[in-house]
């Protein structure tokens, strides 16, 4: 006679939400806690990146068009030249490294840094000026990826090997950020008509 051993797996479990997150933790500054020298990842490039100096503003919305005022926005970016911290020289101080939180009144996030420059992809080929944005909120169960381009580059933006992978023409502006070269405007719209394009990285 066999006996069969009885396992004892644990079953799955239903997703949890990710979130609230505490700012204290994550952007104390922003909470209003001055308990670090330098806030965590709120210098992006830093006092001696060359290059032009901007400033991107924007609001990250619901399904519903409501400000999601909980949402933190990571940010990773080349420096004016194209070269990201670890893959090769960059100015002494350029993180390429950003995180905010959007004001609790406005809704309205801002981040100051330097506008990138284009970066050589694995394949060789160029990549438009672009910023990487991760969110994580309340009710994302899986953090979202996305990137901001700047519509004053479309000539490197038409040959870009990520915007180009974009079937609808119009689904691609929602990665492009409208400026004057030095304030750029970057909504995020997280369901909807006007969902903003995410990426599966």
């Amino acid at each position: 006679m066999t006996m069969t051993q009885s396992l004892d797996y644990r079953k799955e479990t239903a997703s949890q939400t990710a979130g609230p997150y505490v700012h204290i933790g994550l952007a104390p500054g922003d909470a209003g806690f001055d308990i670090y020298a330098h806030e965590l990842g709120h210098d992006i490039a830093g006092p001696n990146a060359k290059g032009q100096r901007i400033k991107v503003t924007g609001i990250v919305t619901d399904g519903t068009g409501a400000p999601v005022k909980d949402v933190l926005i990571e940010i990773w970016q080349a420096n004016a030249a194209g070269i990201y911290p670890g893959q090769g020289d960059v100015e002494d101080g350029f993180r390429g490294w950003g995180r905010v939180i959007p004001d609790f009144e406005s809704g309205e996030f801002t981040l100051e840094t330097i506008k990138p420059g284009e970066v050589v992809g694995r394949d060789g080929r160029k990549t438009a000026p672009h910023l990487n944005l991760w969110l994580v909120a309340r009710g994302i169960n899986v953090g979202l990826n996305t990137r901001m381009y700047f519509d004053d580059a479309a000539a490197a933006n038409d040959k870009d090997p990520v915007l180009t992978l974009i079937e609808q023409a119009h689904r691609r502006d929602t990665l492009i950020a409208k400026g004057d070269g030095e304030t750029y405007r970057f909504d995020i719209c997280l369901q909807g008509e006007n969902e903003t394009v995410f990426l599966d990285v």
